[in-house]
């Protein structure tokens, strides 16, 4: 690039950063991305738009600058390759399963000359992959999809993750990704312009509230297991908690301050399963996202989970799930979507 050149691409970077002036926002879009979060994260924009006037543009960017397909099969147009990175002000990462399998050399050097030259950088869903493999993702916090967040911690130990809706930290943004990323866009609006602009964004949303970044990710146990007894909701909390090192029935009694034959009754009247029965299955949903969403080797995950020997994770496995350990890694990007979407 010729010094002219140079000038001009970071005449036009200081352009789309001024306040007052049009933001430009660039979305790198990895193959297998979140069409929802994608949508997300453009229409809070769009719509910011329509009540301040040339508020916001958007670029998407792919590796070659061709068509990236979503999880859903839909393919958008990128406007360009990877570009200069000095007419990035802020670019936001979209991605969604395995997006590792997306990382590349030269994609990891173009993020960390986009940060070196002063853009903000930022994830959607499993896009904080890539900016913690490019070493441009810092020490946290940050968030991500609560699916992928186990294969996230294994790999990036480092990194201090949390169960926020969305996270802007201090070297980067990052959000769980479908309509949280609504959340994350309104924060930024209303960072930007005010919070009675972002208001009425949200409210052409038919959103009830904006929601902060602590709102939960997930359902409430209550919630999500239609169980509504308090000693019940303890005890799932507790095998949440420790999925590595299963507490066995009568220390999950003792904790509660029941007898194991209490405890019994508890899960038959309201869960229609026994304690061993019902933490197991939290244990193996917990492996298959290892399985799906990370590189660790399969005895790593039935460690990682709670299984004393192979032998007895595949055993359990294939129980619950009518496969292998091995049998499930092996389909990858094919049938993941058609496993597992109902949400992102």
């Amino acid at each position: 690039m010729t010094g002219a050149s140079t000038r001009k691409a970071v005449t036009s970077a200081a352009a789309d950063a001024d306040p007052a002036g049009v933001e430009v926002i660039h979305f790198l879009l990895l193959p297998g991305f979140s069409m929802m979060g994608f949508v997300s994260a453009i229409e809070p924009l769009r719509v910011a738009n329509r009540f301040r006037a040339d508020s916001y543009r958007w670029r998407l960017v792919s590796a070659d600058g061709g068509p990236v397909a979503a999880s859903n099969g839909m393919s958008l147009n990128a406007d360009s390759a990877l570009c200069d990175p000095a007419q990035v002000r802020m670019l936001m990462v979209v991605a969604g399963f395995e997006p590792l399998a997306c990382h590349t050399p030269a994609l990891a050097a173009w993020l960390r000359a986009v940060r070196r030259a002063g853009a903000r950088v930022g994830a959607v869903d499993t896009g904080i992959f890539l900016l913690a493999e490019a070493g441009i993702a810092g020490k946290g916090p940050v968030t991500l999809h609560w699916e992928a967040q186990a294969a996230f911690r294994a790999r990036f130990p480092s990194i201090a993750l949390t169960q926020e809706l969305f996270e802007i930290g201090p070297d980067c943004t990052s959000c769980a990704g479908g309509t949280a990323t609504i959340d994350l866009m309104l924060a930024h609006i209303g960072a930007r312009h005010g919070a009675a602009l972002a208001a009425q964004v949200s409210e052409q949303f038919v959103l009830g509230r904006m929601r902060s970044p602590t709102d939960h990710q997930r359902l409430e146990i209550a919630s999500r297991y239609q169980v509504h007894n308090a000693k019940v909701v303890q005890v799932i909390r507790l095998m949440q908690d420790h999925i590595e090192d299963p507490l066995g029935s009568d220390d999950l009694a003792r904790l509660i301050g029941v007898t194991r034959r209490q405890l019994e009754r508890l899960f038959a009247a309201h869960l229609q399963a026994t304690p061993s029965h019902f933490y197991a299955g939290l244990r193996l949903e917990a492996a298959r996202g290892l399985l799906r969403d990370s590189d660790l080797d399969i005895t790593s995950i039935g460690t990682a989970c709670g299984f004393g020997s192979a032998a007895h994770f595949s055993r359990s496995y294939r129980a619950q799930f009518g496969c292998s350990p091995t049998q499930e890694r092996r389909p990858r990007t094919t049938t993941a979507e058609a496993r597992r979407q109902p949400h992102r």
